[in-house]
Order: structure tokens, then sequence, then C-alpha cells
């Protein structure tokens, strides 16, 4: 399990919940001024998981207001980007004379070096979102390039913005399905998608570095296939051809994961198979329905692979799963 740091407000005495929220976030991100019409009793949780350089912060809070001040700049700046994804409810954030509106379809990002008001929440319901803190040093573009990406509506979905939102809420829903080793790679994950993300909409593809145009790539290339599992003509040509590249060029891009492509597309394949079969609501599923949906077109083929990497046939381990 990945290390993560809580809070509660319900632990702590009413009359000092804003206080102590207050200043987790300032710890968290930078020095901030707080403003809610809730202080007085104020509800708020925050997980706080290390990745390193980076952290991820599923946060829940009532209506506030966050400020970055110049007087706060120039006390303390950590040079970094803080990005939040709302899954329930709206920022409405304000720099200068401007003002954007962002929800759960994109990333608002916020320059700790810039001043800016972040209205997080509206009437007295809770607001839900996931914070992401990387330190600008850790970006392999210009800082003429990072100085606009404040000024950037990064949409969720499609692209690496679907890629970066998809492993933040995963991260978000809990980090039991992963080791403390895990923790320095899922910042390096989540640097390269940010990398990725911000140059592509800042036109400035070229100028990330090589080893990150590969990792990237490798990644959507992961998420194209386990998009099309059920594609029974999911092989490395057709995903090669997805991406314009060569398949060759595609077999070099796997030379360093732990499986060749066509061997991590099987794992895949079973590893859902394996995962529907233990499924309640399916448990009236055929098997051969399960495993047309995992891209297997031939049922006695099936059975043998699945035997084959985990000891049982389908049936036997359908069995067992809904024995327990």
């Amino acid at each position: 399990m990945l290390s993560e740091t809580v809070f509660r407000s319900d632990e702590v005495p009413a009359a000092d919940r804003f206080d102590c929220w207050r200043e987790l976030i300032s710890q968290t991100h930078a020095p901030l001024e707080l403003h809610s019409d809730h202080r007085a009793d104020f509800r708020a949780s925050q997980r706080l998981l290390d990745l390193g350089a980076v952290a991820v912060w599923p946060t829940t809070f009532q209506p506030v207001c966050f400020r970055r001040t110049p007087k706060l700049i120039r006390r303390s700046d950590p040079e970094g980007l803080h990005l939040s994804l709302p899954l329930n409810g709206t920022l409405r954030v304000t720099r200068g004379d401007e003002e954007a509106v962002y929800g759960p379809d994109s990333l608002c990002v916020v320059d700790t070096s810039r001043p800016v008001d972040v209205h997080g929440g509206d009437g007295t319901g809770l607001h839900t979102g996931i914070g992401l803190e990387v330190p600008k040093a850790l970006l392999p573009l210009p800082r003429t390039h990072l100085d606009k990406a404040a000024a950037l509506r990064l949409p969720t979905q499609d692209g690496f913005g679907a890629l970066l939102a998809h492993l933040l809420t995963q991260l978000a829903r809990g980090a039991d399905s992963y080791q403390p080793a895990d923790a320095p790679r899922l910042g390096t994950v989540i640097v390269d998608l940010l990398s990725a993300l911000l140059a592509h909409s800042l036109e400035a593809d070229n100028l990330l570095l090589p080893e990150t145009r590969r990792r990237t790539l490798v990644l959507r290339i992961r998420a194209f296939v386990q998009q099309h599992l059920h594609d029974p003509h999911l092989n490395p040509h057709t995903i090669a051809a997805a991406h314009h590249i060569s398949p060759s060029y595609l077999h070099r891009l796997f030379e360093d994961e732990e499986e060749t492509v066509a061997a991590w597309i099987r794992l895949q394949r079973l590893q859902r198979a394996r995962r529907d079969l233990a499924e309640p609501s399916l448990r009236n599923l055929p098997i051969h329905t399960i495993a047309t949906r995992c891209g297997f077109t031939d049922a006695a083929v099936f059975s043998r692979t699945f035997r084959s990497a985990y000891g049982v046939p389908p049936s036997h381990f359908r069995s067992q799963a809904h024995s327990e």
C-alpha cells in the first residue's frame, strides 16, 4: 500500500477545524489565504499520497475560497504546478481580470508563482476533487512555456488528459493495489503524462525529451489495448497502425517492458476474463460469452490458455470464486 497521510475534520474540535485544514493545505500546496462561510464548523477530509517529489491528494471540503497573493508568493514559493480535477462540483478561478470555471471535464492549472483566487464548491454542499502537486523543475519544458501553463484548460475526455485523469481517479479510489516501491514509478508516470499533455496543449511536442516521448507513447498504447481487448483482431499490427508507427518500432518500444506486446495483450485478456468470472453480477453469463468479450474467439483455446495461466479451467475457477 502506498504511504498516505489522512486528515478528517471530524477528528478535530469544531473550533479548530478550519485553521487545521488551512495549515494542512498550506503545507501540501503553498501558503494561502482561506475564506469560508462555514469556518465555524468546517467539514473537510484529505488523503495525501506521497509519490516522491510528486504528491496526489484526494479531498472533500465545504465551499471555500483559496487565495494566493503577491505577498504570500514573495514570502514562500515552492515553484510548482498544482492541478485540480473536480469530481463533484466546480472550481471558479480568477487570474487578474479573467475568470474561468472548471468541472470534471477539465483540469485546472495553478502556478504557485502567480496570484490567483480559486472558489471551490457552491452553496452548502461538499466539493470533491483531486489535487496534484508537481515541481516545475521535473517538467522537461522551457520556463517560458511553463509560464503559460496556468492559462490552459486541459481537457480530460481524450488523449493524455484522459490518461492522467484516469490515473488520478484510480489513485483516489484507493492505494491498496500498489506497494511503497511503486511510488517513485507512479510519480514518473504522472510527470511524463503531464509533460506530454502540456507540450501538446502548447504545441511544443518537439521539446519533449526522447525518453519522455517513448514512455508516454507506451502509456497510450497500453490504454488503447485496454479499450480494445474485446476486438479479436487486436494484435501488434493493428496497434501499430492505430498509432502511426511500424510494427518493428512497436516491438522496440516494448523491449524494456516485462513482456512482449503479444504476451501483454494475452495477459490483459486473461486478467479481465478472470475478473469477470469472479464478478457476482456476471455469475449467470456463459463462460464462452465472457471469453468472447475478452477477445478469445475459440472457447477451447480460451479454456486451455486459462488453465495454463491459473492452474484450473475457467469453470472450476468460477465455482471456487463464488463459493468463498
